[in-house]
């Protein structure tokens, strides 16, 4: 299968019409999508296998669940920064933000420098994909220096008062995947979040209240070594 007609129309088939609805519901946009479940985008991606080009065709065809294919297919080290660029403000929708950043933009050398470039950029989805890409790096990244996370807190900080939906929870999930990285990081996120928590803004004290309860909780104290 490497052509777009034909992953257009295996897609298309798949997709339920019944399952735009709660798609909705979940703040998901439904306008150019089938409503085919990830599992069955994951499976055609695994017969389509690597393929660079095809991903940009299929990132052309504007259909949503063929942009989450294709950020599947797509090589990260083929990515470059006008590539990025001009996928990143075609995102019109969270699922489709978090999908690529997990699949694609977290694995290109050129993902730390991306965060940067978009956290303080007013699109909502473009500020809400880097901070998608501190929360997967931070939960993928095995390598990176816990001073790489560190020297993120600031724009945490920085950005929790943006009380827009899909920015404010992106913010809380990078201050939590931090967190959940190791002990260490975990005491520098929770000092960032009582931090947050004097900021006067409804947004800011939910991302730190919202840290906070899972940072401090039994669960991941015990999955970091901080309590028997």
């Amino acid at each position: 299968m490497n052509s777009v007609k034909e992953i257009l129309e295996y897609l298309q088939t798949r997709g339920k019409t019944d399952n735009l609805e709660g798609m909705a519901r979940f703040g998901i946009e439904t306008t150019n999508r089938y409503g085919v479940p990830v599992p069955e985008m994951r499976k055609l991606a695994k017969i389509i296998g690597k393929n660079h080009q095809l991903a940009m065709k299929l990132w052309a065809s504007g259909i949503a669940e063929a942009r989450i294919v294709a950020g599947m297919i797509a090589d990260p080290l083929e990515l470059t920064d006008a590539q990025m660029e001009n996928w990143v403000v075609d995102f019109n929708s969270w699922d489709v933000c978090d999908q690529v950043c997990m699949n694609l933009f977290d694995k290109s050398p050129l993902a730390w420098k991306k965060i940067r470039d978009w956290n303080d950029r007013e699109e909502e989805f473009v500020k809400r994909a880097a901070f998608a890409l501190i929360a997967c790096l931070a939960w993928n990244d095995k390598n990176a220096d816990d001073e790489k996370f560190v020297d993120l807190l600031p724009l945490i900080i920085q950005q929790s008062s943006d009380g827009r939906n899909f920015v404010k929870k992106s913010v809380n999930w990078a201050l939590r995947h931090i967190g959940k990285r190791n002990k260490f990081l975990n005491r520098e996120a929770l000092k960032t979040a009582y931090q947050i928590k004097k900021i006067d803004s409804k947004s800011a004290r939910w991302i730190a209240s919202d840290a906070i309860r899972e940072l401090e909780s039994v669960k991941i104290r015990k999955r970091l070594g901080l309590v028997n």
